[in-house]
């Protein structure tokens, strides 16, 4: 049994050192959630045919791909109805660029006025807030996972961490630890990971895994913790810190019938 542990250390430690050589190579990219907070239908339409019909086609205009557009399972019965925008950029300085182009887009402005320049006695939401992020190393990239079929979900985990040390051992343990080749070789389809740089809980990471139904979700987690490789990473010394997560917080999402994931 020992002798297995070892072999499966250094599997890991071999796919670790490759992927994150290969992966200092690329350009790591940078996330945003806009969070639009409804309180009611009414709003939550509002928020919606100005994502459909002006925000989301304005971004595709800039070139700005894969726009996620999602909402909470069983949005309809919160009290807090919120509406996940995820957008990806090359670069800080597109994400800087991107709202002053909006500006200078005659067709959003046209598109998207009842929205923009609703009443203060009819506003279309509660708040609106933005979380930014910047990819893990060992996925620089978005991975769009291919799912089309309408019974798809997504899972938006996020890890809170106590201090900035466990959050940056966490972080370890995806990247060199070997985590992320795990999901990779049971299948999760994550579509990103990600630090959060700038946002409302922090030290913070976030990432994302999609399903192509909601059944397929407790049997990839059960795979996930049932695999000899994922217990051989808990037990690395350095990891080994149960304070290291502070606080888990899963979301499951559906993508609206717009929405590019």
């Amino acid at each position: 049994m020992k002798r297995l542990k070892n072999i499966i250390t250094i599997i890991i430690c071999i796919g670790c050192l490759t992927n994150s050589a290969n992966a200092q190579k690329i350009q790591k990219e940078y996330y945003q959630f806009k969070l639009f907070h409804t309180k009611t239908n009414e709003q939550l339409t509002k928020v919606d045919d100005y994502l459909e019909k002006a925000y989301v086609p304005a971004l595709h205009r800039q070139d700005i791909k894969n726009v996620g557009v999602f909402k909470s399972a069983g949005i309809d019965t919160l009290e807090d109805k919120i509406v996940y925008v995820f957008i990806t950029y090359p670069s800080l300085e597109q994400w800087q660029k991107t709202e002053s182009k909006l500006l200078e887009d005659d067709d959003f402005a046209n598109t998207g006025m009842l929205f923009t320049q609703a009443s203060a006695d009819k506003v279309p939401f509660e708040r609106i807030e933005s979380i930014l992020l910047e990819a893990f190393t060992d996925q620089p990239k978005l991975v769009a996972p291919g799912l089309k079929n309408p019974e798809r979900v997504f899972e938006l985990r996020s890890y809170e961490s106590p201090t900035l040390d466990l959050h940056q051992r966490k972080i370890k343990m995806f990247n060199e630890g070997g985590e992320i080749n795990i999901f990779k070789r049971l299948d999760f389809k994550v579509v990103f990971y990600a630090k959060v740089i700038s946002g409302p809980r922090m030290p913070n990471f976030m990432y994302m895994p999609a399903f192509s139904s909601i059944d397929e979700y407790k049997p990839h987690w059960k795979a996930f913790g049932d695999d000899p490789a994922w217990k051989t990473v808990q037990e690395v010394p350095e990891f080994q810190n149960k304070a290291s997560v502070s606080r888990i917080e899963s979301t499951i999402l559906k993508p609206t019938a717009y929405s590019d994931l």
